[in-house]
């Protein structure tokens, strides 16, 4: 019997949300008492977004929810399946999806598939992946699903706090979308590691060990990658390379790292290229062709090398899609996809029209995933994806619109979540005046740790 798919499965909606205050790096850098650049340059950060104890991974997926459901002007019946990617926990056992229950209960509609998937900056992906599977699948019932990838980055003191952030993602997904996903063009790598990972559950900070989080991470890269063209090269007999996307999108702990893993794909792109080809497309760079991949992580000459040789197009490629991580920090689940929304507010509509995409995500201990979408032809001014792109014209705008505080004022913050969780009953002392209209913000917490939750007026 002949499938009969859902035409042009995807995103058909997106929403994004950070808090409205923030720290700028380069006062960090001076309070942190580091070298001048340190975190700007060395890390590619401008600003860090963070929350104050008003917000947590519950409110940041109900204000990005709400958002959604008015900014499109869905009716939450027409919902059948939330999935909510994030590894900022409150309840080992209750599932944020369903504290997001309280958006569509008031319409009737409980019959809503769908529950948290969490493993470090991964669980966004395996959401979005899972309401892709649903729609495609026979369980379909014709309703929308709903994406939602939250979370609150925060590190202890020491080299890693400035890679820190939060915000929270909304994707609607459905048929007949003007960001499609590739069907069949999926590669993972699964491993064991404990790069990064989070077994105090007293704490909201997590245990690092960054050398090796960056080789993981690159090792998960190479591996997805090579596997994606294995399998293009296999479905379709066509071979890829960088020149094949017309953008490429990463996981972004820190910018920085997302230049070299831009390189990274360059050098097993030159690897991958025949030896008579070689002076023609990579001049002057013969003489790292006979290098081993796993050698080569912490191999400064490759990296400089590639770096400068595929600058050109990493710029055209990818650097658009970090605006918002530049802005904001390592949104952790939402991180990726934070770069896609970057880069439909960064390019035209004319630049957009039939772009390939590929992306990647990665989360640690890890997990990871390599996959593609297109966008659609159609950029007429009725257009979905006109709609979409116009739509999210507020976030240049409200990023500008955030409080920059003082360093001091931002440990202060930190410090105040560090001696406050998990601790019951508490009550935020946090102001709520500067927060967007809108914003959920947490009340109290009460002697059995329920939490009770508010909105900001829309029409502050």
């Amino acid at each position: 019997m002949r499938i009969m798919w859902p035409n042009d499965v995807g995103i058909k909606a997106m929403e994004v949300y950070f808090p409205a205050q923030c720290v700028r790096q380069e006062e960090l850098e001076r309070h942190d008492g580091v070298t001048a650049g340190k975190y700007t340059v060395g890390l590619g950060q401008a600003k860090m977004g963070f929350c104050s104890d008003r917000e947590d991974v519950n409110s940041l997926c109900l204000t990005v929810v709400h958002r959604l459901l008015d900014g499109y002007g869905i009716n939450p019946k027409d919902i059948g399946r939330l999935e909510v990617g994030t590894e900022t926990l409150l309840d080992k056992s209750k599932s944020v999806k369903s504290v997001l229950m309280q958006l569509f209960e008031p319409s009737g509609n409980t019959d809503v598939e769908g529950v948290d998937s969490t493993n470090a900056c991964y669980g966004g992906t395996a959401a979005l992946f899972n309401a892709i599977s649903w729609v495609e699948s026979s369980a379909w019932d014709g309703r929308l699903a709903i994406v939602v990838a939250a979370d609150n980055a925060v590190y202890s003191k020491g080299n890693a706090r400035p890679t820190g952030g939060a915000g929270a993602i909304a994707m609607l997904i459905g048929p007949n979308a003007p960001l499609v996903f590739d069907r069949g063009l999926r590669a993972s790598c699964m491993r064991h590691a404990y790069d990064f990972y989070k077994p105090d559950l007293r704490s909201e900070y997590p245990v690092v060990d960054g050398k090796l989080s960056i080789r993981c991470y690159l090792s998960a890269l190479d591996d997805c990658y090579q596997k994606y063209c294995e399998k293009v090269k296999r479905n379709e007999d066509k071979t890829v390379s960088l020149d094949t996307f017309d953008a490429v999108l990463f996981h972004s702990p820190y910018c920085k790292l997302v230049q070299k893993s831009f390189a990274r794909l360059a050098f097993i792109d030159f690897l991958n290229e025949p030896n008579e080809r070689l002076f023609e497309k990579f001049p002057g760079l013969e003489k790292f062709h006979g290098e081993k991949l796993e050698k080569t992580y912490f191999d400064r000459d490759i990296e400089k090398a590639f770096m400068a040789s595929s600058n050109a197009k990493f710029l055209q490629k990818t650097q658009p899609s970090l605006f918002i991580a530049n802005q904001v920090g390592n949104m952790y689940t939402p991180s990726v996809y934070s770069g896609l929304v970057s880069l439909l507010i960064k390019k035209s509509l004319n630049e957009l029209a039939g772009s390939k995409v590929g992306i990647f995500s990665y989360g640690s201990g890890l997990a990871s995933s390599m996959y593609s979408l297109t966008i659609t032809k159609d950029v007429s001014n009725n257009s979905d994806l006109a709609k979409l792109v116009s739509h999210l014209s507020y976030v240049e705008s409200q990023l500008d619109a955030r409080e920059c505080v003082s360093p001091a004022d931002y440990t202060k913050c930190l410090e105040l979540r560090e001696q406050n969780c998990h601790v019951i009953p508490y009550e935020p002392c946090s102001s709520i005046a500067n927060m967007f209209p809108g914003t959920y913000y947490l009340v109290r917490v009460d002697e059995m740790y329920r939490r009770t939750y508010e909105r900001v007026l829309l029409s502050k």
